[in-house]
Formats: structure tokens, C-alpha cells, sequence
């Protein structure tokens, strides 16, 4: 009953709020946003602890502040979301301004594949949708395969509709595809801050330890592609703003392993960077430090 009211929520969003103007669907998000907020629930508890992490010396009332901004900014990627099937060209090229695009485009220049690395911040949709539109690059990605099987499908249709090749996370041909599509000089985006597989690489993260995906940094190593971070935020315009990083270099020497390690370590520093810079714009309401995750039931 629960995955069919999530399908059908989503199915509305998607067919109701992209037909409402602009200025209302900014209303209903933060309206919506200060709803959830209030209410104090698992994902907005989770969100306040989390920010405390970044944010230490925070105190209640101050964490209480970065929470609503949180989840109002939460709910303006929604908003987005639903509502980018309808936007035009023109609102779509003049929705984001990145700094550092030379990165980007001087690699694919090159011949080079190039793979984009991003945290859960601000709206990465509307990214890759400027990054279709704006430079005229397609590329690849890979989703998490949600239940029910409608709602992924939903997922999958949304972002094939902004010129992205959708990959199920599940499944064990993903890699070799996004491998093929860098090996022939293709673009890969990945969000890259949540380990989805349990068997990801352990990283420093804001003081303690977290896990991130190591596929980013293999995928670097084995094909020759670029492996760029980058981070996106929201300020007082309707314009979201980005910046994409230097380039996380393969070390010249060690173990793939090694290797991996210190390239997974300096994507979760550029991202520390951006989220401590805009930590109200970090949608992370899931555990993410190891100290944070349910103890494992003993075999």
C-alpha cells in the first residue's frame, strides 16, 4: 500500500505541479517544506543531525535554522523536479550558472571520457539538464532501483526526458557500460557521496569516518577518463549555481586499492568544501557515518 500511494504522489507531482505557475509552486514547496519541518519526523531529525556533523559548533537554535533552510531547499529540487519536463529551453540554459566549466569542457575537448562527481546537493537534475541543453553533451547515469517498479520506471522515463542515459544501480552491467561509454570519449555523472552497496571505500568525512562509492575512482583508473567533483547551490535567485572542481588526479604509484582510497578521500574533501560552504543545501536525511548505522544483526 505504501509503494502504490508513493507512485501515485509522485505520478501528481509530476502531472499537477509543472502545469502551476512559477511563483505557486515556490509557495507550495516552502509551504510544504515548514510542514514536514514542524512535524519533526525521522527524515528531518536525520537531516538536523547530519548538519550538525557539519556544522559543530552549531547550537539548537542555530542547527533548528539549517534544518528548515534545509528542507525548504529540499523541497524547492522537488518543485524543480516536477516542474523541469515543462520548463523551456531558455528557462532551462538560464536555471544554473557553473563556475569552473573549463574543467569540463576542456576535457571532453581532449577526447577524454569525463565523469562528473556529485554530493546530494541543490537540484543535480537541472545540472545534467543544462549540461544537455547548454553544451549539448548527452550522458550517462545510474539510479537506485525504487519499489515499486512503477515509480523506478517513472524515474527512469523523468530523466530520459532531459537527455540522460539511465543506468539501474542494481543489476552488474552498470559498470561495464559507464566504462565503454568514458573508453569512446562519452560523459558519465554520478552522484558519489552515499554508499548504496555496503562494500564502498571508508573516507574522513567532516572529523569521522564515512563510506562513499569507490566506482568513481575505478572507473578513472581503468578507462583514462577525467574524474571531476562537483557542487551545486541554491541562493536568494531562481538561478542555482555550481562549481566544477580540478581534477582528481590517479596516483602515479600503489595498489589499485591505495589508489582508489586517496581518489575517493579527495572527491570527499571537494565535497566537504562545497556542503560546508551551503550546508542548508545538502539533502542528506539518511544515516551516513559508519557511528550513525544500525548495528548489523550477528550471524
Amino acid at each position: 500500500m505504501n509503494e502504490r500511494l508513493s507512485d501515485a504522489l509522485y505520478g501528481l507531482g509530476w502531472s499537477t505541479v509543472k502545469k502551476l505557475p512559477e511563483p505557486v509552486a515556490v509557495r507550495l514547496g516552502q509551504t510544504l517544506a515548514d510542514t514536514a519541518w514542524k512535524r519533526r519526523g525521522k527524515g528531518v531529525l536525520r537531516l538536523e543531525a547530519n548538519l550538525a556533523r557539519v556544522v559543530p559548533d552549531a547550537g539548537p537554535e542555530r542547527l533548528a535554522e539549517l534544518s528548515r533552510a534545509g528542507m525548504r531547499s529540499y523541497l524547492r529540487y522537488w518543485m524543480e523536479s516536477f516542474r523541469l519536463p515543462a520548463w523551456s529551453e531558455t528557462r532551462i540554459k538560464e536555471g544554473f550558472e557553473p563556475e569552473g566549466l573549463h574543467h569540463l569542457t576542456d576535457g571532453l575537448a581532449a577526447g577524454k571520457g569525463v565523469i562528473l562527481a556529485l554530493p546530494h546537493l541543490g537540484n543535480w537534475d537541472l545540472a545534467g539538464a543544462w549540461v544537455t541543453r547548454n553544451l549539448g553533451v548527452p550522458f550517462t547515469t545510474v539510479a537506485e532501483r525504487l519499489k515499486p517498479e512503477t515509480l523506478y520506471d517513472r524515474f527512469v522515463a523523468y530523466r530520459e526526458g532531459l537527455g540522460m542515459e539511465v543506468l539501474p544501480h542494481t543489476g552488474g552491467s552498470a559498470f561495464g557500460t559507464l566504462a565503454r561509454r568514458l573508453r569512446v570519449g562519452g560523459l558519465v555523472c554520478l552522484v558519489a557521496d552515499r554508499d548504496l552497496s555496503a562494500s564502498g571505500v571508508e573516507v574522513t568525512f567532516f572529523g569521522d569516518t564515512a563510506r562513499m562509492p569507490a566506482g568513481p575512482a575505478i572507473l578513472a583508473q581503468q578507462t583514462g577518463a577525467l574524474l571531476l567533483p562537483v557542487t551545486l547551490w541554491f541562493d536568494a535567485t531562481p538561478v542555482m549555481k555550481g562549481r566544477v572542481h580540478p581534477p582528481v588526479e590517479v596516483p602515479e604509484t600503489g595498489t589499485r586499492a591505495e589508489k582508489t582510497s586517496l581518489m575517493t578521500q579527495a572527491l570527499a574533501d571537494a565535497f566537504a568544501e562545497g556542503i560546508a560552504d551551503h550546508p542548508e543545501d545538502w539533502h542528506m536525511l539518511q544515516r551516513l557515518w559508519l557511528a550513525d548505522l544500525e548495528p548489523r544483526e550477528q550471524s
